[in-house]
């Protein structure tokens, strides 16, 4: 079967990666056009498009996907299955038609929970034991599409958005291969979402990381691993942005009743914090302007006193 494979971002990489070892006939690679990145503004590829070139594989790297000139293209490559994993851009109708068999979408999640752009960084922030890899049928709606194939996985009580990535972008290259030899074989049966059980996950948004300190410890934890590494999990010290990197859930039992985002601890130790229902650890961190810590050095270098309540003064999001 002649693919082409849509990706962009590190999370599509593996699924590249075993398409080309298992010698599948990958006619070209579609990815984001090369933007410039960093302080400096170099310019940048993508990682899909480094491992393509790697592989010596035709690239496009349209601006518009759903352009006259990209249609023409593809049509000219007479693929039977399109294949995309974290691509970047919308495809039209006329592009989803354009494979000879059909097109399928790598998913990182339990599909019909978690459509979306950030369906790893929505489990964890709502506390999911589980996830997994889903294969669908593209359709226009987003991720809508027929079912078909699913596995899920377990979340470590430890996983943040990064690792839980890994796990899941190893997993989704697994699932695509034997999606391919179900579709090679005409084995292979679609089933439709359940719309009643749909969960949004919509791209995050800079505020997501703000701590409030008034939700339980459990639940602040759960965010800060969800909103790695962007945007961040943040709360404010003095009037600067404290940004939190690390942290766990612990068992205190102070003296008096604090109020929320109270400081009842600060030593070599480390730093724990009074919350809506329970205590959070913050095991590292870093202030506005200064580098990241552990937070035994933070109290080594700051004053901070017991009592003192932090994200009381607001920050510019």
């Amino acid at each position: 079967m002649r693919i082409i494979f849509f990706g962009s971002s590190h999370f599509a990489v593996p699924c590249l990666e075993a398409l080309i070892k298992a010698k599948h006939k990958v006619v070209c690679v579609v990815t984001q056009p090369d933007k410039k990145k960093g302080r400096h503004l170099h310019i940048a590829s993508t990682d899909v498009k480094s491992t393509a070139q790697a592989a010596q594989l035709k690239i496009f790297q349209p601006e518009n996907i759903k352009s006259k000139e990209s249609i023409k293209f593809l049509k000219c490559l007479d693929a039977d299955i399109f294949v995309i994993v974290a691509y970047g851009q919308i495809l039209s109708q006329e592009v989803l038609d354009i494979p000879k068999i059909m097109p399928i979408n790598v998913h990182a999640s339990l599909l019909p929970r978690y459509r979306g752009a950030a369906p790893i960084n929505w489990a964890l922030i709502n506390g999911d034991k589980k996830s997994g890899i889903t294969i669908i049928y593209v359709t226009l709606k987003t991720d809508a599409g027929p079912v078909f194939l699913q596995k899920e996985i377990e979340i470590a009580d430890n996983d943040t958005s990064v690792s839980l990535e890994n796990k899941l972008r190893l997993l989704g290259a697994q699932l695509l291969i034997q999606s391919l030899v179900s579709i090679n074989n005409r084995d292979y049966r679609l089933v439709d979402q359940d719309e009643e059980k749909v969960v949004l996950a919509p791209k995050l948004k800079k505020e997501v990381g703000l701590i409030d300190w008034n939700a339980s410890a459990v639940d602040i934890y759960n965010q800060i691993r969800g909103v790695l590494p962007w945007p961040g999990a943040f709360t404010t010290y003095n009037k600067k942005l404290l940004k939190v990197f690390q942290a766990e859930v612990v068992k205190i039992f102070p003296n008096h009743k604090p109020e929320a985002g109270e400081v009842v601890r600060a030593d070599k130790g480390g730093i724990i914090v009074s919350c809506g229902r329970g205590f959070l650890k913050i095991n590292e961190l870093q202030l506005e302007a200064g580098k990241r810590m552990p937070s035994k050095d933070f109290v080594i270098g700051h004053k901070l006193c017991l009592g003192q309540i932090l994200g009381k003064n607001s920050c510019t999001i």
